[in-house]
């Protein structure tokens, strides 16, 4: 890891910089992919699970006693573990519904905003070398509670052609509707444009490799809804004197292994505890299957050595993880003043796999600098907001005078018209 003493602060948007990724070089046969499933169907995503997958499919749908089958493969122990924090998810995304309140704007002027549900959602959950059962319940129990009507997973087979089992234990728990054996580009393709199998979807959620994260930002032209723009996870760590160098290379370690282009900072006040840091990375580092990818990750990485919490606050703002750890004495005034961040993990025992899993966050969250205009998936990425109004007659007249002058300012005097003909009434 790359150490930075005591940066000035013109220079750290050039200092952050995230590792580059030339998602042009990728358009064109992503494109191809696209427009490949939007023409040949369940034909293309059968051809590609055998190209890419290396399976031979009859058929991308996977049915009920596949599911039954796998829910039986799926240890006591983890059945429990998911259970939890199913619940926990489930609790925090509850408490995220509100109550219409209706408001007297002007005497005879109601207004109110109410929720409605996003009705076919489709969840993106990647099975590769990381099959993530976790996402299936940070995305399908908000849709749950939301109300989605029909709710679409896909995820890639493995080479015996089926799908993880903690994967469909998860969809079945969540109350899912259809799963589909269909991974990569071209589950993105069959959500957003429909296929003889897959009907298409109005909003596309879950993380993927660089080909998925294409895939979605493409399709969005055409219309198609998505979660966030996403990319590598990452992580930041601020880290004071009462932080326990132990838990902070574990915390940097849990975010590399995720890939080779995965990022993860270190923010620090002294160079004693950067060392110790550093060993206790070598250390643990040996120790993890993930070795290699970490390893890479880590390469990418860096250290700030900085004078006080005002320059450390500066950073993080700066580089908007999506995930920050905040390991310091004074908590209260960086939860007052970091502004960018998708995800915040307070004090020496909370770690960020806590939110990965079971605390009750939601972990599908922005990267790549995001955090500055983006939140994580909540409650309210599966709906929309509507809103009402109900003017009575005695309502019109008060505020129709103020409509007729700003509709006649603008010029709009069809728009002035539909007050005029109100007020001029005899009803």
């Amino acid at each position: 890891m790359q150490i930075i003493k005591y940066a000035k602060q013109q220079d750290l948007e050039g200092l952050l910089k995230r590792p580059m990724h030339d998602f042009a070089v990728m358009e064109k046969p992503v494109l191809e992919i696209l427009n490949t499933v939007k023409q040949k169907g369940d034909k293309a995503l059968i051809s590609y699970a055998n190209k890419f997958d290396k399976v031979e499919l009859t058929s991308v749908c996977v049915s009920k006693q596949e599911i039954k089958e796998a829910v039986k493969q799926v240890n006591k122990q983890l059945k429990a573990a998911i259970q939890v924090a199913y619940k926990n998810i489930k609790v925090f995304h509850e408490a995220q519904q509100t109550r219409a309140a209706k408001i007297t704007t002007t005497k005879g002027v109601t207004c109110w905003r109410e929720s409605r549900a996003i009705q076919n959602v489709g969840l993106y959950i990647p099975g590769g070398s990381a099959p993530l059962f976790s996402t299936v319940l940070m995305l399908a129990i908000p849709a749950a509670i939301a109300g989605s009507k029909r709710v679409v997973l896909c995820s890639p087979p493995n080479t015996e052609g089926n799908i993880h089992p903690a994967i469909l234990y998860a969809a079945q728990l969540c109350g899912v509707h259809q799963v589909y054996k269909v991974g990569g580009a071209q589950a993105v393709a069959a959500m957003a444009y429909g296929t003889e199998s897959i009907a298409k979807v109005d909003k596309i959620f879950g993380p993927g490799n660089q080909y998925v994260t294409v895939a979605k930002q493409l399709v969005q032209k055409d219309g198609v809804a998505i979660d966030m723009p996403a990319g590598p996870s990452e992580v930041l760590v601020v880290a004071d004197e009462t932080a326990i160098p132990e838990f902070v290379a574990a915390d940097l370690l849990s975010q590399a292994e995720h890939g080779a282009d995965s990022q993860v900072i270190l923010v620090a006040f002294k160079e004693k505890f950067i060392e110790e840091v550093l060993l206790q990375i070598h250390k643990q580092l040996n120790q993890l299957p993930r070795l290699d990818i970490a390893s890479q990750a880590l390469k990418n990485s860096k250290i700030f050595l900085v004078k006080n919490k005002k320059e450390a606050v500066a950073i993080v703002n700066v580089y908007a993880p999506e995930h920050l750890i905040l390991s310091v004495k004074e908590e209260a005034y960086f939860i007052d003043n970091v502004v960018n961040a998708g995800s915040v993990f307070i004090g020496n025992y909370t770690p960020e796999s806590a939110g990965d899993y079971a605390s009750g966050t939601n972990h599908t969250l922005p990267t790549n600098g995001y955090a500055k205009v983006y939140g994580g998936v909540s409650l309210d990425s599966f709906v929309k907001k509507v809103t009402y109004q109900k003017i009575t007659k005695q309502g019109i007249k008060l505020l129709g005078p103020v409509i007729e002058t700003m509709a006649e300012a603008e010029q709009l005097h069809a728009h002035k018209n539909a007050v005029s003909v109100r007020l001029k009434g005899k009803n």
